[in-house]
């Protein structure tokens, strides 16, 4: 059926809601989807394999599941959306088959990376329609997550949050009275040294929290300006829980030596961490929550 139907309270049948030939696009998106996917393996792989070796982009593992799951859960708005291709999807196409040469010839591989989601955006766009593109917008960008930052950024950042988190442990050490002095990324105690080392920059903490405020804001909290500040207050939260775990780990050092700065103490330091950040992020929702709700009530009265 291709007549639209513009009586009030009833659906406009347009030409993208004919079964057969929706099957039809949808079948060839995903097919052609799967042909990129298949000449971009290489590319593919040796991001999963960076996800592997390196701690700091683990999370990776999760971004595409969490992406399929959020447009499984689009499904019904994606049954009553058309289909209508438009050429609006060479733009993203053009750009992400421009960031595949430029990464290719420079070698760069977060722009290969990144060509490849701007190629799987644009055929999107291109095959399927911007009402569809807008359905599907949330996880396809959301797949952007799972592209590590290339090594010259992450160095640049890594350096000044190791001298924030060393700057930041020394608070509570004075706060103990505990014999302390830093001298840049290093914390000098009376009976060692604690480098703060770029694992311990907290990064990864940065990275991995970053990504869990996006999927906490998503399911948990329905206003946009909400999920905006979750969102950003993530950075903060992770650097101040990062010295905060350095910070604890100068004070069991001095206490109980060096072998409180490794093995098993260290890494239950960082899960205990972790979980304190995701309880703050927790407690700032709450806190969020609860301020709208007097601010609406405050308002309700005065009106």
């Amino acid at each position: 059926m291709t007549t639209d139907v513009d009586h009030p309270g009833r659906l406009a049948v347009r030409p993208g809601f004919d079964p057969s030939e929706r099957r039809f696009a949808v079948g060839a998106t995903a097919l052609t989807v799967g042909l990129a996917m298949g000449i971009f393996t290489p590319v593919l792989y040796h991001m999963v394999l960076h996800w592997k070796l390196v701690p700091d982009y683990s999370h990776g593992f999760l971004v595409a599941p969490l992406a399929a799951y959020f447009a499984w859960e689009r499904r019904d708005a994606f049954a009553r959306t058309p289909i209508e291709p438009s050429w609006w999807g060479v733009v993203p196409l053009l750009l992400g088959v421009m960031a595949l040469a430029v990464g290719r010839l420079g070698v760069e591989l977060m722009a290969m990376r990144t060509g490849v989601l701007l190629t799987v955006n644009g055929l999107v766009l291109l095959l399927m329609g911007r009402a569809v593109y807008r359905v599907l917008l949330f996880p396809l960008c959301f797949l952007f997550l799972m592209v590590p930052l290339p090594q010259s950024l992450a160095n640049t950042i890594t350096f000044p949050l190791q001298l924030i988190a060393s700057d930041l442990a020394m608070h509570p050490l004075y706060w103990l009275q505990i014999p302390a002095l830093r001298e840049g990324n290093i914390i000098h105690l009376s009976n060692t040294q604690l480098l703060v080392a770029e694992a311990c920059s907290g990064l990864r903490s940065v990275m991995a929290l970053g990504t869990l405020g996006v999927v906490f804001a998503y399911f948990f909290r329905r206003r946009w300006i909400e999920r905006l500040i979750l969102i950003v207050s993530t950075l903060p939260i992770a650097i101040l829980v990062n010295a905060f775990r350095v910070g604890l780990t100068g004070v069991l050092t001095h206490y109980f030596g060096e072998e409180a700065a490794n093995g098993v103490i260290h890494t239950t330091e960082g899960f205990f961490t972790f979980g304190l950040a995701f309880a703050l992020l927790l407690l700032e929702a709450a806190l969020i929550e609860r301020l709208w709700t007097r601010w609406r009530a405050a308002g309700g009265a005065t009106s």
